[in-house]
Protein backbone atom coordinates (compact mmCIF):
# COMPACT_ATOMS: atom_id res chain seq x y z
CA UNK A 1 0.00 0.00 0.00
CA UNK A 2 3.03 2.38 0.90
CA UNK A 3 4.98 1.77 -1.98
CA UNK A 4 1.90 2.03 -4.44
CA UNK A 5 0.69 5.37 -2.99
CA UNK A 6 4.42 6.83 -3.34
CA UNK A 7 4.70 5.41 -6.74
CA UNK A 8 1.30 7.22 -7.40
CA UNK A 9 2.71 10.52 -5.88
CA UNK A 10 5.74 9.88 -7.61
CA UNK A 11 7.88 12.76 -5.73
CA UNK A 12 8.60 12.61 -2.03
CA UNK A 13 8.81 16.24 -0.58
CA UNK A 14 11.65 16.25 1.66
CA UNK A 15 11.67 19.23 4.41
CA UNK A 16 13.81 21.32 7.04
CA UNK A 17 11.01 22.78 8.99
CA UNK A 18 11.81 25.34 11.92
CA UNK A 19 8.48 25.63 13.71
CA UNK A 20 5.07 24.80 13.88
CA UNK A 21 4.27 27.90 12.80
CA UNK A 22 6.02 27.24 9.32
CA UNK A 23 4.29 23.59 9.40
CA UNK A 24 1.19 25.44 9.35
CA UNK A 25 0.98 26.97 6.30
CA UNK A 26 3.04 24.53 4.63
CA UNK A 27 1.30 21.40 5.69
CA UNK A 28 -2.27 23.99 4.17
CA UNK A 29 -0.08 24.05 0.91
CA UNK A 30 0.36 20.22 0.31
CA UNK A 31 -3.46 19.89 1.04
CA UNK A 32 -4.51 22.32 -1.43
CA UNK A 33 -2.13 20.31 -3.50
CA UNK A 34 -3.85 17.29 -3.19
CA UNK A 35 0.30 15.61 -2.19
CA UNK A 36 -0.17 13.50 0.70
CA UNK A 37 3.18 12.19 1.67
CA UNK A 38 6.16 14.65 2.73
CA UNK A 39 9.44 14.04 4.60
CA UNK A 40 10.38 15.73 7.80
CA UNK A 41 13.83 15.84 8.29
CA UNK A 42 15.49 15.38 12.11
CA UNK A 43 17.70 18.44 11.37
CA UNK A 44 16.36 20.97 13.78
CA UNK A 45 15.26 21.58 17.45
CA UNK A 46 11.66 21.32 16.44
CA UNK A 47 11.66 18.34 14.07
CA UNK A 48 9.77 16.29 16.50
CA UNK A 49 7.36 18.80 17.63
CA UNK A 50 6.70 20.01 13.69
CA UNK A 51 5.69 15.78 12.82
CA UNK A 52 3.47 16.03 15.72
CA UNK A 53 1.34 19.19 14.50
CA UNK A 54 1.35 18.19 10.82
CA UNK A 55 0.07 14.42 12.21
CA UNK A 56 -2.84 15.96 14.32
CA UNK A 57 -3.55 19.15 12.36
CA UNK A 58 -3.20 17.75 9.01
CA UNK A 59 -4.58 14.10 9.29
CA UNK A 60 -5.07 13.47 5.51
CA UNK A 61 -1.39 13.97 5.42
CA UNK A 62 1.63 11.42 5.49
CA UNK A 63 4.18 12.12 7.50
CA UNK A 64 7.71 10.61 7.64
CA UNK A 65 10.50 11.42 9.61
CA UNK A 66 13.81 12.16 7.48
CA UNK A 67 17.70 12.01 8.17
CA UNK A 68 16.84 9.34 10.92
CA UNK A 69 20.79 8.94 12.41
CA UNK A 70 20.05 6.77 15.57
CA UNK A 71 18.05 3.49 16.44
CA UNK A 72 16.33 5.14 19.62
CA UNK A 73 15.06 8.13 17.05
CA UNK A 74 13.04 5.37 15.20
CA UNK A 75 10.61 4.99 18.28
CA UNK A 76 10.76 8.92 19.11
CA UNK A 77 9.18 9.85 14.97
CA UNK A 78 6.95 6.71 15.79
CA UNK A 79 5.60 8.16 18.89
CA UNK A 80 5.51 12.01 17.46
CA UNK A 81 3.06 10.40 14.92
CA UNK A 82 5.63 9.56 11.72
CA UNK A 83 3.93 7.24 9.04
CA UNK A 84 7.06 5.82 8.09
CA UNK A 85 10.98 6.52 8.67
CA UNK A 86 13.58 7.43 6.06
CA UNK A 87 17.59 7.06 7.06
CA UNK A 88 20.16 8.53 4.49
CA UNK A 89 22.48 5.28 5.78
CA UNK A 90 21.87 1.86 7.22
CA UNK A 91 23.88 1.07 9.69
CA UNK A 92 23.52 -2.50 12.14
CA UNK A 93 21.33 -0.94 14.77
CA UNK A 94 19.21 0.91 12.25
CA UNK A 95 18.50 -1.74 10.16
CA UNK A 96 17.54 -4.09 13.81
CA UNK A 97 15.33 -1.39 14.67
CA UNK A 98 13.42 -0.65 11.25
CA UNK A 99 12.92 -4.59 11.35
CA UNK A 100 11.05 -3.81 14.37
CA UNK A 101 9.31 -0.61 13.07
CA UNK A 102 5.63 -0.72 13.15
CA UNK A 103 5.76 1.76 10.46
CA UNK A 104 7.18 1.60 6.40
CA UNK A 105 11.37 1.98 6.98
CA UNK A 106 13.33 2.92 4.23
CA UNK A 107 17.59 2.64 5.04
CA UNK A 108 19.98 5.06 2.99
CA UNK A 109 21.97 2.87 0.62
CA UNK A 110 24.60 4.29 -2.20
CA UNK A 111 26.58 1.25 -3.54
CA UNK A 112 25.42 -2.76 -4.32
CA UNK A 113 26.70 -4.32 -1.99
CA UNK A 114 24.86 -2.03 0.96
CA UNK A 115 21.57 -2.41 -1.20
CA UNK A 116 21.98 -6.24 -1.25
CA UNK A 117 22.42 -6.41 2.69
CA UNK A 118 19.71 -4.00 3.11
CA UNK A 119 17.76 -6.24 1.22
CA UNK A 120 19.05 -9.11 3.18
CA UNK A 121 17.19 -7.60 6.27
CA UNK A 122 14.04 -7.49 4.34
CA UNK A 123 13.79 -3.90 2.89
CA UNK A 124 12.80 -3.83 -1.00
CA UNK A 125 12.25 0.41 -1.37
CA UNK A 126 15.33 2.18 -0.24
CA UNK A 127 16.55 5.70 -0.47
CA UNK A 128 19.53 6.10 -2.75
CA UNK A 129 21.43 8.81 -1.10
CA UNK A 130 23.33 11.00 -2.32
CA UNK A 131 21.66 10.30 -5.74
CA UNK A 132 23.44 12.47 -8.11
CA UNK A 133 27.10 12.57 -6.45
CA UNK A 134 27.13 8.68 -6.10
CA UNK A 135 26.53 8.50 -9.82
CA UNK A 136 22.91 9.10 -10.54
CA UNK A 137 21.00 7.70 -13.63
CA UNK A 138 24.08 5.54 -14.56
CA UNK A 139 24.63 3.91 -11.68
CA UNK A 140 21.15 2.96 -10.81
CA UNK A 141 20.85 1.88 -14.50
CA UNK A 142 23.64 -0.30 -14.20
CA UNK A 143 23.10 -1.96 -10.76
CA UNK A 144 18.85 -2.42 -12.24
CA UNK A 145 20.26 -5.76 -13.72
CA UNK A 146 21.44 -7.68 -11.11
CA UNK A 147 19.28 -6.16 -8.59
CA UNK A 148 15.80 -6.63 -10.36
CA UNK A 149 14.00 -6.86 -6.78
CA UNK A 150 14.85 -3.74 -5.31
CA UNK A 151 13.15 -0.43 -5.63
CA UNK A 152 15.08 3.19 -5.03
CA UNK A 153 14.06 6.21 -4.01
CA UNK A 154 16.89 8.92 -5.28
CA UNK A 155 17.58 11.65 -3.06
CA UNK A 156 20.28 14.32 -3.44
CA UNK A 157 20.63 16.76 -6.04
CA UNK A 158 17.19 15.54 -7.52
CA UNK A 159 15.75 18.57 -9.49
CA UNK A 160 12.78 19.61 -12.40
CA UNK A 161 15.21 19.36 -14.66
CA UNK A 162 16.56 15.29 -14.06
CA UNK A 163 13.41 13.84 -11.91
CA UNK A 164 11.48 12.92 -15.29
CA UNK A 165 14.63 10.76 -16.43
CA UNK A 166 15.19 9.30 -12.75
CA UNK A 167 11.45 8.09 -12.92
CA UNK A 168 11.96 6.92 -16.07
CA UNK A 169 13.94 4.02 -14.82
CA UNK A 170 12.73 0.83 -13.74
CA UNK A 171 13.67 0.57 -10.56
CA UNK A 172 12.56 3.77 -9.37
CA UNK A 173 9.18 4.56 -8.71
CA UNK A 174 9.48 7.95 -6.68
CA UNK A 175 12.18 10.29 -5.82
CA UNK A 176 13.21 12.65 -3.20
CA UNK A 177 13.66 16.41 -3.74
CA UNK A 178 13.85 19.74 -1.82
CA UNK A 179 13.42 22.41 -3.90
CA UNK A 180 9.76 22.44 -3.69
CA UNK A 181 10.38 24.16 -0.05
CA UNK A 182 13.29 26.05 0.30
CA UNK A 183 15.06 27.59 3.08
CA UNK A 184 14.43 31.08 1.76
CA UNK A 185 10.86 30.36 0.66
CA UNK A 186 10.78 29.70 4.43
CA UNK A 187 12.49 32.09 5.77
CA UNK A 188 10.32 34.74 3.95
CA UNK A 189 6.64 33.18 4.64
CA UNK A 190 6.92 32.75 0.93
CA UNK A 191 3.52 30.39 0.72
CA UNK A 192 2.78 31.20 -2.79
CA UNK A 193 6.35 29.78 -4.52
CA UNK A 194 5.24 26.68 -2.77
CA UNK A 195 2.20 26.96 -4.91
CA UNK A 196 3.11 27.73 -7.35
CA UNK A 197 6.09 25.12 -7.27
CA UNK A 198 3.66 22.38 -6.73
CA UNK A 199 1.58 23.51 -9.52
CA UNK A 200 4.46 23.28 -11.64
CA UNK A 201 5.31 19.89 -10.41
CA UNK A 202 1.26 18.43 -11.22
CA UNK A 203 1.60 19.79 -14.90
CA UNK A 204 5.69 18.57 -15.45
CA UNK A 205 4.18 14.54 -13.75
CA UNK A 206 1.02 15.14 -16.29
Amino acid sequence: MFLSQLSQQKVLPVLVLESVQQADWIGSCFIESGMKHLEVTLRTPAALQVIEYLSRHFPELSIGAGTVLKSYQIGEAVDAGSDFIVAPGATDPLLDAGQDCPVPFLPGVMTPSEAMRARDYGFGLQKFFPAEAAGGIPLLKAIGAPLQDILFCPTGGITPNNMVDYLALKNVPVVGGTWLVTPQILADNDRQSVVNRLSQLQQLLG
